[in-house]
């Protein structure tokens, strides 16, 4: 079987397709694969904020069309990316094993964010980080930045005194002696599904599905649906300062939530607990009560100023 994977053409990308490469050789060594390279709209607009291009889907949609066209078997995704909502005939057909979900920080002279002196500038282009680092660290000025991970490290000491990026890629990208160390998961709390990846096939492609399903790893596919019903209740997007962090003790799942606003002045936090096989249902009726706690009034806000929809 020949199998035609679609992907982003960044670093971090293309080190995630061929891993998923490597892993389906694994399962059948008779499969040979090709990376098919797509710019996705995210990808060209890099002068401008995240939350400022607005929609969902900006790293999805072109690599989509190539599954709805033909031009690709498979497309893989860093899940954070992913919309709640894939086009119809689409699935999210495997969640492999997830990498480390917190953030990281680097800075000059890896003094870490607490040392860091009034006024240093913190690049991120995410309203998720810099909500949480304004409520944290409100004498740091935040400075959007946007490109790969190597891109938005070489700004560090030019353009900015500190950096904060997913573990997860710079992991992947065996970059992580540059960074300062992990920020603590109650500080930042992760965007959802971050860490994980995702594989998105046509649903009418049994052969391909039969073998990349076995690439699903049942622990953070249980997690990821918790952490994708809070979002798709709360109809955000991977630019709207949303967060959730699913983890599992046995059968029990539990799931904490945080929305705030972009001044970092108004939290909306909440946790749900239940077993596993009520995972969509646990993040969903937590997304439902922080909604009436006031996250629907902050999202509203968020939407109107920030968000081009």
């Amino acid at each position: 079987m020949h199998i035609r994977i679609a992907t982003r053409k960044s670093p971090l990308a293309l080190w995630q397709a061929n891993y998923v490469a490597a892993e389906l050789k694994k399962l059948d060594a008779s499969v040979t694969t090709e990376l098919v390279k797509i710019v996705t709209k995210g990808d060209k607009i890099l002068d401008v904020p995240l939350a400022k291009v607005g929609g969902k889907g900006l790293f999805t949609k072109e690599i989509d069309l190539a599954l709805e066209d033909g031009r690709a078997d498979i497309a893989v995704h860093s899940m954070k990316d992913v919309p709640t909502q894939l086009p119809e005939g689409m699935s999210l057909c495997a969640i492999p094993e997830r990498e480390d979900p917190r953030d990281v920080v680097a800075t000059v002279g890896k003094v870490g964010l607490a040392n860091l002196p009034a006024g240093s500038k913190v690049g991120s282009s995410s309203l998720r980080r810099v909500c949480q680092l304004k409520k944290h660290y409100p004498h740091l000025e935040c400075v959007s930045i946007r490109g790969s991970v190597e891109t938005r490290l070489n700004k560090l000491g030019s353009e900015v005194d500190a950096v904060i990026l997913a573990a997860a890629g710079v992991k992947r990208l065996g970059l992580y002696n540059r960074m300062d160390g992990p920020i603590d998961i109650q500080t930042m709390l992760p965007a959802i599904a971050q860490g994980t990846l995702g594989i998105q096939t046509c649903d009418n492609a049994t052969e391909v599905n039969v073998l990349v399903t076995q690439m699903n790893h049942t622990d953070t596919l249980d997690r990821t649906k918790a952490e994708r019903a809070f979002l798709a209740t709360l109809e955000g997007g991977c630019q709207v300062p949303i967060a959730a962090y699913a983890h599992l003790d046995g059968d029990t799942l539990s799931i904490q939530g945080r929305v705030g606003d972009v001044e970092g002045t108004v939290f909306i936090e909440g946790n749900s607990t239940g077993s596993r096989s009520d995972a969509i249902q646990i993040g969903t009726d937590l997304a439902n009560r922080m909604l009436d706690d006031g996250a629907r009034e902050i999202l509203a806000v968020v939407y109107a100023n920030t968000v081009g929809q």
